[in-house]
């Protein structure tokens, strides 16, 4: 017998939709959700030890420096119902905890991508794509987890996918006045 295939929940390295503005028009493009910012190795998309690296997601106090190229520049929308934290566990081990929003909106997740280009023409282009995340809601921090991501409200849209990169200040104001739903856990059935 055959897993099912899950098309309701995204993993680093899928592609899948991702709103952004292109030539003052929004758009609909398929990205993968693990950004290579152009300019980079591909390497970067892999630690050390072989693991994907963490740049699937874009932690809000690394914007200015990891981020630079794109924050203020490249900016997308991730539509979402729910979301998954790995939590570590005083064991050593790890559990996945699925939250999602008890009112029951569609979060708004900011998020940066990029175009990559091989400086050596040999492989395709690459849109990539990662979420911006923040400290955690405090019912996300007593699960263990330590970020979570943002969700903006949806009178930001126009302002977040068309910013000014010479006015970061107000796209971090977007995400001080961010929504707080309580995000419940979703406990899965046995």
């Amino acid at each position: 017998s055959h897993e099912p295939v899950r098309d309701d929940r995204i993993f680093p390295d899928w592609y899948i939709p991702l709103m952004i503005v292109e030539n003052g028009k929004r758009i609909v493009r398929p990205m993968r959700y693990h950004c290579r910012p152009a300019g980079m190795h591909p390497s970067i998309d892999w630690t050390k030890d072989g693991k994907v690296s963490g740049t699937y997601n874009a932690r809000r106090d690394n914007l200015k420096r990891f981020w630079r190229n794109q924050f203020g520049y490249t900016h997308g929308l991730l539509l979402a119902e729910t979301f998954y934290e790995q939590v570590d566990l005083p064991d050593g081990g790890s559990k996945e905890v699925h939250f999602r929003p008890r009112d029951g909106e569609t979060m708004y997740i900011p998020c940066l991508w990029s175009k990559w280009t091989d400086p050596e023409g040999r492989l395709e282009d690459l849109y990539s794509f990662a979420a911006i995340t923040d400290e955690p809601e405090p019912e996300v921090a007593a699960e263990g987890h330590d970020r979570s991501v943002i969700n903006i409200k949806p009178e930001y849209v126009d302002a977040w996918l068309n910013p000014d990169p010479n006015n970061l200040e107000a796209m971090f104001a977007i995400f001080d006045d961010k929504r707080h739903p309580y995000y419940e856990v979703i406990r899965e059935a046995a």
